[in-house]
């Protein structure tokens, strides 16, 4: 039987440490700060919960949250490739600091970068058209 990436990373400790990293980054960060409440406590317990049990953890996210529903519950903030970039930065931080095997560290990486593309819902303006171009024939 194989060892969940929960179980190898020593339990709801690590993602704990993970989360309060990361959210420290969040704490003065431009981009991001106005997108989160004052209290950056209960994100903080969601998204080390969540994290937890999309690792192998227990289910207490669901349990007390339903189910993730990611792109929902972000739908309310405008979440663009700006948004997107800061959040990996300090994420790709926080992961930095972790003592993970590569492995891990890739997976981790490779999914925070997938998701957090995924929440993208504010598109960069177009450019603007240049009208006194000719259109090709």
């Amino acid at each position: 039987m194989q060892q969940s990436v929960y179980d190898a990373v020593g339990g709801q400790p690590f993602f704990d440490q993970l989360v309060d990293r990361f959210y420290d980054g969040v704490a003065d960060d431009p981009v991001l700060r106005p997108l989160y409440p004052e209290d950056l406590g209960p994100s903080r317990s969601h998204l080390a919960g969540f994290l937890a049990q999309y690792w192998g953890g227990p289910p207490h996210y669901s349990e007390e949250r339903g189910h993730p529903r990611l792109r929902m519950r972000h739908a309310p903030f405008e979440i663009g490739v700006a948004e997107r970039d800061a959040w990996m930065d300090h994420m790709r931080a926080s992961v930095g600091e972790s003592d993970l095997p590569d492995d891990i560290r890739t997976a981790m990486l490779d999914y925070f970068e997938s998701a957090a593309s995924h929440l993208i819902n504010k598109q960069p303006p177009a450019p603007p058209s240049d009208s006194r171009r000719l259109p090709i024939s």
